[in-house]
């Protein structure tokens, strides 16, 4: 963890004294225990000066802590002591040979000893250790558990509103709402009334099924969440559902907003509101008709919508003269309601437009520089078209009178046509592809009523309310994706899954991992932020975080840990085969696969050689370029090895990736499916120029209970003398194997920076192709090697930058990670004859020990820390196809030495062997088969198949969030701590009656008495008409969002007090003139002037710095029309807000300005 992450100094004391994981203990889980017992043998410990280690990742004398049942990959975390793990710091040699303990599994088979390699204990190669509870960042609420993405199709959550009491989330089809008193309950469970992905999920309702919901705006006054679609409509749902009815509730009202989708909704000061869309679009919903429509009955709702949709007002209409307009006609993706100074943010990509709330005028237009633009749309003029129309005329129109043209020479001519036209393009656009990272995406309003945007480079600008630019702040290089405030604290959150809060100032106070992909909604309220991950999970982390509250609930959960542990047991079959180009028969298959899976769970093939040759490497290079991948004849492998397998009776087929020859592909048994998923891909070559597919690796990543495994299928240099080769091979795939996560959050920014890239690479593969070819290189070589340059470079240009905190390997972070093919390490020291005999004598003792593979691993050269069970089967290479038994070795001109080129290697969670599974050691796996099917022969490779048993410990999150509750409301030191959260500084305010003739202004001071920071709001409770006659008790009717009523000004609405201080709020009457309706946002009858008397209830919100609660403060503002003198209540009527015990204050009865 990064040193600068806490600043303050009680904060750094609690971050400093996180605890070690807790000591091994028996933990109950599906009546077995995780038993405890000293490990067999004591490995020797060695740390080898060669194995390089990445200055950016954990040194060999640091214990990295990860918590993978929290969906963690990443190497980021707490670096605690290891004092007290095997880190293999200490001199000596630590490769070894163990035997497992015996009765591994129900059926009492017995592991196979295993040859573990040296350099485990360093870097990248290090085991990641795992915790009960993740020590490397604060403990939180898991409101949803990460669930599985196949269990997510057309159900993803895609933002989330808070209110005090309850969490709303827009889902692809429809919303869903948690009650925060709620939120420790368990799960309803498998065999609860819920979908897949929701067995852990603390109780929520779910509405009935609607278009994809893009965004949601929570109105606690009228206590309504709206939600815009993706189908251009804004519905509103109840807050107030019936805890007795289960099934779907329907909306309130609903209308057609817009034609395209509605990306954002905001309520403005004046309870109005407004929704933006595509092209450059706004709109704005007066209050007046929006509060009609709710009163109107359910089966009036197509009345209601017909109401609202006549009232639309356009403002980009309003701001057309001419044909011409001063916005940009982008999509708005953003609206930011400020209500501090009562005006409202448009969004655009590069750009900003600020609009008055009242008057409903346009401000100020500029770009993301803080520059203002005079910006006007026009069409295109139409020598322009002819111009366009003209070049694509000459480009693709070839002339009548050429002569046919070569291979050759269409191929130059279409490269420099192509280059030609992108040229054109770029001089056009004068770097407008570079201003893609600073796209805004996300903007969020400070306590203090600064405005923060984040952007795609990850830079964070402030604003003051004029749309100026005070001061830019980059704390982490990954796209700012959302925003959220609280208190006086802003967090930040980042398509890296990082959360950072930040200060007033924009310093920093802390920064963690939340989730393993990006961070997608923040939403506060109820005493958390919760954040949204683009896998759908939910988590609520504490307002005080960092703090002492997090060590007392660490130090609690992991007391509870035989509460929430679970161990489930699962085989995994592995098989590689060099297939050499040529394909098998299903009896073959069978063989090596079919007759073997009667137990397993999970079936994983890799392939090599599937599909060689110069055309092929080339056209696969191109491919991968574009992001293509695949061939038929890898899929007829897949749908042959699927049907040896029973696919779709007894497994189930779950991804597959392919890089040129190589393979590789996953089943899985489909009682178990449920709890097997969100599987990536990844694939690095190793071949001419590190990117020809003929070498290389392939790999899959799946979650199997919780816990993450790898498996890589290799296929590296070949022949005898290459060994440092290899080595370097796996090295390049161990340390820039990515899976993919969300990535195209950061390509989409730089999509057309790739496409021009890309041509400039491919004209620079062409020359490269043109001049092999010229110097006698057959063609198809030539192609392969020009088109992989071009792919290579793209590749590694436009690969987003790493920096300290993404420099780490997805594969280290694994809790198991499986490494099979055809490694081609051969026999060294021997000869073809020498070697015949040993294997004819089956003295495979002598033979590995000329195994070039086991030398490297034991001098901690390649597969460092892994294991490998020992070999009992004959080389299984090289054999002339079609000959069985061992006479089919290779007897030809060059008689190949016989090799154990094709091996399963792996690594788990064990530190030392034989560990036991538990929540700190949660994938313990051993090798209960391992060998060759001899008697296969459709290729020079004999196929090689290895079974693992592994027992995986991991947590029942239902349980876990119960017993968070029970710490929670038990534990008397978290009890305090919550209460003193309540804590609202003393304020006062001048007076709490104010009368107002037209165009009067008085001066509201408020007063903070108290020696720490307050801020404060102001909201309006409801407005009424004054009738002097009746003697009734006036009527308060609140507008949106306690909006303000439009002859009422306040400002500011919203700031600061520094202790002890004072800040003053201008409340101003303005002249209002009301129009009764609108149809199509064209007035349709005259503007008059409202004559009456009116009374409005301002509220004072006080809240600390970090408060859960708030005060407030009544002042009662009547405009009297007639100038007559007004009498009022001394007593305004009690509007506070009082949650959780929170405390009035008195105030001040006096009118106008006071100290």
């Amino acid at each position: 963890m990064d040193s600068r992450i806490i600043k303050e100094e009680a904060e750094e004391a609690a971050l400093a004294s996180l605890l070690p994981p807790p000591p091994h203990r028996k933990t109950q889980s599906f009546n077995q225990q995780f038993g405890e017992k000293p490990p067999h043998h004591q490995i020797r410990k060695h740390s080898l000066e060669e194995v390089p280690i990445s200055s950016t990742l954990a040194s060999a004398t640091e214990a990295v802590y990860f918590d993978s049942s929290d969906d963690e990959f990443s190497t980021g975390g707490a670096v605690l002591s290891g004092d007290s793990f095997f880190d293999g710091s200490s001199a000596g040699e630590d490769y070894s040979v163990v035997t497992p303990p015996p009765n591994i599994g129900d059926d009492s088979v017995e592991p196979l000893p295993e040859f573990i390699g040296a350099g485990g204990g360093a870097g990248i190669f290090k085991v990641p250790v795992r915790a009960a509870v993740h020590p490397g960042r604060p403990p939180c609420l898991e409101l949803r558990p990460h669930p599985l993405r196949e269990t997510q199709t057309g159900r993803f959550l895609r933002n989330v509103a808070c209110t005090e009491a309850q969490l709303w989330a827009g889902q692809e089809n429809g919303v869903r709402f948690w009650k925060l008193e709620e939120a420790y309950v368990a799960g309803r469970g498998v065999g609860g009334k819920v979908e897949r992905g929701d067995e852990d999920t603390a109780p929520f309702r779910e509405s009935v099924t609607t278009s994809p919901t893009l965004c949601l705006v929570a109105d606690e006054s009228n206590k309504v969440l709206w939600s815009g679609h993706k189908d251009g409509k804004i519905r509103a749902w109840n807050m107030d559902q019936h805890d007795d009815d289960s099934d779907p509730f329907e909306e309130r009202i609903s209308w057609q907003a817009h034609r395209g989708p509605v990306n954002s909704i905001v309520i403005s000061s004046y309870g109005d509101m407004w929704s933006c869309s595509e092209g450059g679009v706004i709109k704005i919903w007066p209050w007046d008709s929006l509060e009609k429509s709710l009163l109107l009955k359910p089966e009036e709702k197509h009345m209601a919508a017909m109401l609202v949709e006549r009232s639309a007002i356009d403002l980009r209409s309003q701001v057309t003269v001419n044909g011409t307009c001063s916005l940009s006609s982008s999509e708005v993706k953003y609206l930011l309601a400020d209500s501090v100074r009562a005006k409202v943010w448009a969004v655009q990509s590069l750009s900003f437009s600020i609009w008055d709330a009242r008057s409903k005028d346009l401000l100020k237009v500029f770009n993301v520089d803080g520059q203002v633009e005079c910006r006007v749309d026009v069409m295109p003029s139409i020598q322009d078209q002819q111009v366009d129309d003209e070049m694509k005329l000459k480009f693709f129109s070839p002339s009548k009178k050429e002569k046919p043209q070569g291979f050759l020479q269409r191929s130059r001519n279409a490269i420099m046509g192509a280059a030609g036209a992108v040229r054109r393009v770029a001089s056009r656009s004068a770097g407008a592809f570079l201003e893609d990272t600073r796209k805004t995406e996300a903007i969020v309003l400070a306590a203090d009523g600064t405005i923060w945007t984040g952007s795609m480079s990850g830079q964070i600008a402030q604003w003051d309310g004029n749309g100026n630019r005070l001061r830019d702040v980059n704390h982490h290089h990954r796209p700012v994706l959302c925003f959220c405030s609280f208190g006086d604290r802003i967090y930040v959150g980042y398509a890296s899954g990082y959360i950072q809060v930040l200060d007033p100032d924009g310093k920093l106070i802390a920064s963690w991992v939340s989730h393993n992909e990006p961070v997608i909604k923040l939403a506060a309220g109820g005493g958390f932020v919760f954040s949204l991950a683009s896998h759908g999970g939910v988590r609520g982390w504490y307002v005080t975080s960092p703090g002492p509250l997090d060590n007392i609930i660490r130090t609690e959960l992991s007391r509870k840990e035989s509460s929430y542990a679970r161990q489930d047991n699962v085989r995994i079959l592995i098989g590689t085969w060099n297939v050499g180009q040529g394909r098998a028969s299903h009896d073959a298959l069978m063989s090596w696969l079919g007759s073997v899976t009667s137990d397993v769970g999970i079936v994983v093939v890799g392939l090599q050689e599937v599909e060689m040759g110069a055309g092929f490497l080339a056209m696969s290079a191109a491919k991968e370029t574009v992001g293509l991948e695949g061939s038929a004849v890898g899929q007829w492998w897949i749908d042959a090895i699927g049907k040896a397998l029973d696919e779709n009776n007894t497994f189930e087929r779950m991804g597959s990736r392919q890089l040129a020859g190589l393979l590789i592909s996953l089943w899985t048994r489909k009682e178990i499916r449920t709890h097997v998923g969100d599987l990536d891909v990844a694939a690095v070559p190793c071949g001419f120029g590190r990117a020809i597919g003929n070498k290389g690796g392939v790999g899959l990543r799946i979650r199997v209970y919780e816990r993450i495994m790898c498996f890589v299928n290799c296929h590296l240099a070949a022949h005898l003398e290459a060994v440092n080769r290899r080595n370097a091979d796996f090295n390049h795939i161990f340390r820039l194997m990515v899976f993919s996560r969300g990535q195209n959050l950061s390509n989409a920014a730089a999509g057309m920076v790739q496409f021009l890239f890309m041509s400039c690479s491919l004209g620079l593969s062409t020359y490269l192709f043109w001049l092999l070819y010229s110097s006698g290189l057959p063609w198809a070589l030539s192609l392969a090697a020009g088109v992989s340059t071009a792919a290579y470079t793209l590749k590694t240009t436009t690969s987003p930058s790493i920096g300290t905190e993404e420099a780490k390997s997805d594969l280290a972070a694994a809790d198991m990670i499986a490494f099979f093919g055809d490694f081609n390490y051969r026999l060294f020291g021997i000869t073809y004859d020498e070697a015949r005999d040993f294997i004819s004598q089956r003295s495979f003792d002598w033979l590995r020990e000329r195994d070039q593979l086991r030398q490297e691993m034991k001098a901690g050269k390649v597969f460092q820390g892994m294991r490998e069970a020992l070999i009992t089967f004959p080389p299984t290479y090289k054999f002339e196809r079609n000959r069985p038994g061992l006479g089919g070795y290779d007897s030809g001109e060059k008689k190949r030495i016989p090799a154990w080129c094709d091996r399963v290697i792996y690594r788990d969670t064990q530190s030392s062997p034989f560990s036991q599974s538990n929540l700190q050691c949660p994938v313990v796996s051993s090798v209960i088969m391992y060998e060759a099917c001899m008697d296969v022969t459709e290729s020079d490779h004999k196929p090689v198949r290895c079974k693992f048993h592994a027992t995986i410990a991991h947590v029942d999150k239902s349980v876990r969030r119960q017993e968070l509750g029970n710490i929670i409301r038990s534990n008397e030191k978290i009890r305090s701590i919550l209460e003193d959260l309540k804590f609202v500084p003393e304020t006062t305010v001048s007076t709490n009656n104010i009368v107002l003739q037209s165009q009067d202004t008085v001066i509201l001071t408020i007063t903070n008495k108290s020696t720490s920071k307050a801020i404060y709001s102001i909201l309006c409770g409801g407005q009424t008409i004054v009738r002097d006659d009746d003697g009734e008790e006036s009527d308060y009717t609140p507008r949106g969002s306690f909006g303000l009523p439009r002859w009422l000004e306040v400002s500011l609405g919203g700031g600061i007090i520094k202790p002890e201080g004072s800040v003053d709020v201008k409340v101003h009457h303005e002249e209002f003139y009301t129009l009764e309706e609108y149809v199509d946002g064209i007035p349709q009858n005259w503007w008059c002037e409202d004559a009456r008397d009116k009374e409005a209830i301002l509220m004072v919100n006080i809240r600390g710095s970090c408060s859960t609660t708030w005060t407030s403060h009544s002042v009662k503002v009547r405009h009297c029309y007639s100038g007559r003198v007004c009498l009022l209540d001394p007593k305004p009527t009690n509007l506070t807000k009082n949650l959780g015990g929170s405390r009035r204050h008195p105030t001040d009865t006096r009118r106008g300005k006071s100290r």
